[in-house]
């Protein structure tokens, strides 16, 4: 049980710190600058996958690792409407906002306190001005990384607005549970806690329809290989190259909700959260021959993303669980990574 603190780097005359945090067989690194998780390492194997240095963060195509707000995932058009207002976001995913915009929480500099004991924690703090990024409201943010005495990596987000407005975090690390440097993820099994996921549009962005799993390629109600699922002919499939999809996670609170296997190590990754959604991205995009960190090679299906999070363009759909955070109201939500 141990957290060190050392030296990452500069960002824009700020300095940025990497803590490294220990407990049993668990270690995590995580920077200051985006609240990235560089490093994850369990019995010896890092499992998420990352980059080399602080300068590669800084251009950190595909978001490895990062926080992401104030919004995760997609609002078509890049805007909404909120309170007889309409809000205009910056487009930064063609004619759409991605994952906060131009400049999200991913390439801020957060505050940072860390508390050793027999679950070391690293404690990230910042706040959004009003009108960032098109954004209504001040938010005052908090992000808690915990590493428990059975092996887990715990994420608490917690925020608190002076305004209505739009606020739904993630963590988007992409994990290989063969080891970060090992190729596709073909091999790994997955099983999902949902009876629905969400279709989208060619923009990636859900049409509004909220579909059974239920004789498609996105039952995962028992293990099922990724490779197989990846070869389907089915059309959602084919449009992406790969899953880049919300489910609709059953149940209510704070449960178990996926179990991704490594097929080499035989690494189990349990994931629990009381979020209503997760965004399951097979790394569809990540361009064949990525430089990564330790000189890995990273492409197309290296990883697997569990983005939990409220469901994607939720504003435009009434029928979809709302990101909307009322003023004066608490943001708080856990979500946790346990390795076995």
């Amino acid at each position: 049980m141990s957290i060190i603190k050392k030296k990452y780097g500069e960002f824009q005359g700020e300095e940025v710190y990497a803590f490294t945090l220990s407990n049993n067989n668990l270690q995590a690194e995580i920077i200051s600058f985006g609240g990235i998780i560089t490093r994850l390492i369990y019995k010896d194997v890092d499992v998420v996958l990352g980059r080399n240095s602080l300068q590669e963060y800084e251009n950190n195509k595909g978001y490895l690792g990062a926080l992401i707000g104030r919004n995760s995932n997609r609002i078509e058009s890049a805007e909404f409407h909120l309170n007889c207002k309409n809000y205009k976001l910056f487009a930064n995913n063609g004619r759409n906002n991605l994952h906060g915009g131009k400049v999200g929480f991913d390439k801020k500099v957060w505050d940072a306190e860390m508390l050793d004991g027999e679950e070391p924690s690293l404690t990230l703090r910042l706040t959004s001005p009003d009108g960032e990024e098109g954004f209504p409201g001040e938010v005052k943010v908090k992000v808690t990384y915990t590493l428990t005495k059975d092996n887990a990596i715990k994420i608490h987000y917690q925020g608190e607005s002076d305004q209505d407005t739009v606020f739904n975090m993630t963590n988007h690390s992409y994990f290989n549970l063969n080891g970060h440097s090992s190729g596709t993820v073909d091999g790994h099994t997955l099983w999902v806690d949902s009876e629905f996921y969400t279709p989208n549009t060619d923009e990636c962005i859900p049409t509004g329809e909220i579909s059974s799993v239920k004789g498609t390629p996105f039952d995962f109600s028992t293990d099922a290989n990724l490779g197989e699922r990846f070869a389907s002919d089915f059309g959602q499939i084919r449009m992406f190259g790969g899953f880049d999809h919300n489910f609709a996670i059953s149940g209510s609170g704070y449960r178990l909700a996926a179990k991704l296997r490594g097929d080499k190590t035989g690494i189990v990754m349990e994931m629990y959260t009381d979020q209503k959604g997760v965004q399951i991205y097979t790394a569809n995009a990540l361009a064949e021959g990525t430089i990564g960190k330790d000189s890995a090679i990273y492409g197309r299906h290296h990883a697997v993303c569990l983005e939990t999070q409220a469901f994607p363009n939720n504003l435009k759909y009434s029928h979809f669980p709302s990101a909307v955070l009322k003023k004066g109201e608490k943001y708080d939500t856990t979500t946790t990574y346990k390795f076995q």
